[in-house]
């Protein structure tokens, strides 16, 4: 017996089978691995698993495991070829072809049922992952939502206001490629049609790939719900010698068509004129069946309308269109035959009608339904898409991939990215800018000291204007240039469609600690944040993965402990800031893949998730994405400097500088926070740094990790002052305890909304007891070494 798993690159095939089961096996056929696919495999990652194959005119990755699940047969050199030639369609007299930006010519204006003035057209973005959508979402609304080209970057709801259109609401959903129950995001996306029922969906479809795009959309048609297509990137199309038909589409799925550019912002006020149309005059799409009632003796076609009279009044009564109900009763969808509620009659007359169809047509139910798609999608694209003679975009990631993905080069690549993106960040630009900043607010703190000194300003306010906010405050705000710096490369990384990259060559490594390759982008950004980072978790389809990503994340130096780091090395290793933080962050990586091996032979026993993603083609980052990822980044860090390390910098001050009786005191050590920091200091002191005032800057740093710095520089007066209460040995354990000890509160936020309070809490105990003996087996390691007693 043959599988995908026995081809070499370079060779090609056909489906003959595919086997598993369960919500696996219907992503596969999602995916376009149907009996009768042709595809060619175009190379292993470095270490050999997983694969990487040609399908349908894009690439997708899948474990060996599972391609062994798959069976083929050879393909002869006319398959293949019929695969790539598509000879040009007769446009027709009728066939006119708008130009780029030009609406469509279709719209359905019998069925049209206007809403009442004043009413909120509400809109569904719907689409694949890596099509542009986030990005028109950003021309629709002028939103600050990062746009990424690594799959379901996209993890959270974001809604806007259409830019001229006061009453419109725009959702982004998730990046999906069908309406399959298979991941949270498919989950979240259907339930917001289905449930919130929006005025119009606007669905958004990369041209460049349109025969995987137009299978979400024959899903979409289904639900019977307003709705326009939006052809996005017709500019590569065009830049590669190809073109779509625009109108003869329209006849064929008859509903509005309008071809766009979202990145370059061209079409997009038509794209808004039809879809406030539709949405207004409330305009369903003309058309839901695409089964032919004469292909394969019409065996699925007699399937779906058999069900659809069955089940007409249930689906009427859960809401549900009842075309789309068919469709799904059919693939297997346990939620929509639950939704339903059948009875026991009614259930086995639905499975007498699909049994007899599997019969008939010779595939198991959710092969044969998702054969009919893609059979009829062949059809439209051979009568409606000329397509280029070379496709640019692919062939040039073809050549970066022989270097990036190589065998022998992928894994010095990423290396080499990595640390220069470190480099630059820690050692050439984010210093550089840090120490303008750090000037400007030095400057501002000598007029503000100089100014209040002469109008004789109460003792106790300019204490608080200079050590509590210029002191506290600006200490931390200095270190906004290296996070900025930090998250442009990463964006820049993201944006080009190499994070997608890193996730396949990483899998195989990965795997060996019980995750998929798709964790390390939340591992990635978590460099960033912890926050972002354990929502972009939600891409994965295992709750197993998905909880053992989150739980490792913490683990990933965020950005906000770089303030620590810097005024920590500054302070006892000058000269070695870059070094002391590359070590910490290896170190952090390290004790998260030793914690990995430990909880997947315990807390999270299995199997990590099959590796099944599209590999997008590299593409140059959006400058303006970007820089306004840069700002929001910004942007949230002076947010949070002025409200909660403005906040617990005030009080930080004012607890030490007063009594419990609110005297003031002329020193800290007789202060409330010496006494209340007093109490847990004994806890470090076998760590070397049982003084009440690092206690103190430890509790803050709950809130935010950059009040470590912001704390001590007020109960300090300055990093200079370090000396007095730690030696090097000592900075060196705290630092190993600052890198390992509880997440932020945001963070600690966001995994209770994941995971729910019991997690969240128990990630907060554990990091501190690891970080605790962390930081003991630094200081008695340190201790043998140096001769310390």
């Amino acid at each position: 017996m043959l599988t995908l798993q026995n081809l070499k690159p370079g060779q090609s095939a056909v489906v003959t089978s595919v086997g598993g089961e369960g919500a696996l096996r219907q992503h596969f056929l999602d995916m376009g691995v149907i009996p009768g696919a042709r595809l060619t495999v175009t190379k292993f990652a470095p270490m050999g698993d997983p694969m990487e194959l040609m399908i349908h005119g894009y690439e997708l990755t899948l474990r060996l495991a599972d391609a062994g699940k798959i069976q083929i047969r050879p393909a002869s050199a006319e398959e293949m070829q019929t695969a790539v030639q598509n000879a040009a369609p007769d446009r027709g007299a009728a066939a006119e072809h708008p130009g780029l930006g030009e609406g469509g010519r279709y719209h359905n204006s019998a069925a049209e049922n206007p809403l009442p003035e004043g009413t909120i057209l509400t809109f569904a973005l719907a689409g694949n992952q890596n099509c542009g959508k986030t990005t028109l979402f950003n021309q629709l609304t002028g939103s600050n939502q990062h746009v990424g080209n690594f799959p379901g970057v996209t993890v959270d709801r974001k809604d806007g206001v259409i830019k001229g259109h006061p009453d419109t609401l725009v959702t982004d959903l998730p990046g999906i490629y069908s309406l399959s129950p298979y991941t949270s995001e498919e989950l979240v996306s259907r339930a917001f049609i289905l449930n919130d029922r929006p005025r119009g969906i606007i669905n958004i479809i990369d041209a460049t790939n349109i025969e995987r795009n137009l299978y979400l959309t024959m899903q979409l048609l289904e639900l019977d719900i307003p709705m326009v297509l939006a052809l996005n990137m017709m500019d590569e199309v065009r830049s590669n010698g190809g073109s779509i038909l625009i109108n003869k589409m329209e006849q064929e799925l008859e509903v509005p068509i309008i071809p766009i550019s979202a990145a370059k912002d061209e079409g997009i006020s038509e794209l808004v004129d039809h879809a406030v149309h539709v949405a207004k005059y409330q305009e369903p799409p003309g058309r839901q069946d695409f089964c032919d009632k004469y292909e394969d003796g019409g065996a699925v076609h007699r399937c779906i309308h058999g069900i659809m009279h069955l089940i007409e009044d249930h689906a009427h009564e859960a809401g549900i269109p009842v075309r789309f109900a068919a469709s799904k009763l059919v693939e297997g969808d346990k939620m929509v035959l639950s939704a339903l509620k059948l009875t026991e009659n009614e259930q086995e007359m639905l499975e007498h009608i699909i049994v007899q169809m599997e019969s008939e047509r010779g595939l198991d139910r959710a092969a044969a339904m998702a054969d009919m798609r893609f059979d009829f999608i062949e059809k439209l694209c051979s009568s409606t898409v000329i397509r280029p003679v070379k496709n640019k975009g692919y062939e040039r990631s073809q050549r970066i991939d022989k270097v990036l993905t190589g065998r022998f080069t992928a894994m010095p690549a990423f290396a080499a990215i990595m640390a220069l993106v470190f480099w630059l960040t820690f050692s050439v630009i984010g210093p550089r800018l840090q120490g303008l900043l750090a000037g400007l607010i030095g400057q501002l703190s000598d007029s503000a000291d100089a100014a209040m000194a002469s109008a004789g300003v109460n003792a106790s306010v300019h204490s608080l204007v200079i050590d509590g906010i210029f002191g506290g405050v600006g200490s931390v705000v200095s270190f906004i240039p290296i996070i900025v710096v930090l998250f442009f490369f990463l964006s820049m990384l993201e944006d080009s469609g190499y994070m997608a990259r890193v996730a396949f060559v990483m899998d195989h490594l990965l795997r060996r600690i019980g995750l998929s390759g798709r964790s390390i982008v939340p591992m990635l950004i978590g460099f960033g944040c912890t926050v972002p980072a354990v929502m972009a978790s939600r891409t994965l389809p295992s709750e197993r993965d998905r909880r053992m990503t989150i739980m490792l994340t913490p683990f990933m130096s965020c950005s906000a402990k770089l303030p620590i780091y810097g005024f920590f090395a500054a302070a006892f290793f000058p000269g070695k800031a870059g070094l002391i933080t590359v070590i910490l962050y290896l170190l952090g990586i390290f004790m998260g893949v030793v914690m990995a091996l430990i909880s997947k032979n315990t807390v999270f026993k299995g199997e990590a998730v099959p590796f099944v993603m599209e590999l997008p083609n590299y593409r140059l980052p959006g400058m303006n994405n970007t820089l306004r990822l840069m700002w929001e980044k910004a942007q949230d860090f002076l947010e949070r400097a002025f409200t909660i390390i403005f906040v617990g910098t005030i009080v930080i001050w004012f607890l030490e500088n007063f009594d419990f009786h609110l005297n003031a005191v002329a020193d800290s050590q007789n202060s409330m926070l010496a006494a209340i920091a007093g109490v847990i200091a004994p806890v470090f002191r076998p760590l070397g740094f049982g003084d009440w005032r690092i206690s103190t800057a430890l509790m803050t740093g709950f809130l935010a990790k950059e009040s470590v710095v912001a704390t001590l520089s007020v109960v300090l007066g300055g990093a200079d002052r370090l000396g007095t209460i730690l030696s090097p040995l000592s900075a060196a354990s705290l630092l190993v305890f600052c890198l390992l000890y509880t997440p932020c509160i945001a963070a600690v936020a966001s995994i209770r909304h994941e995971l729910g309070i019991r997690w969240a809490a128990g990630v907060v105990v554990w990091q501190c007891v690891l970080a605790w003996f962390a930081a003991l087996a630094v200081k008695l390691i340190g201790s043998l070494v140096l001769g310390v007693i």
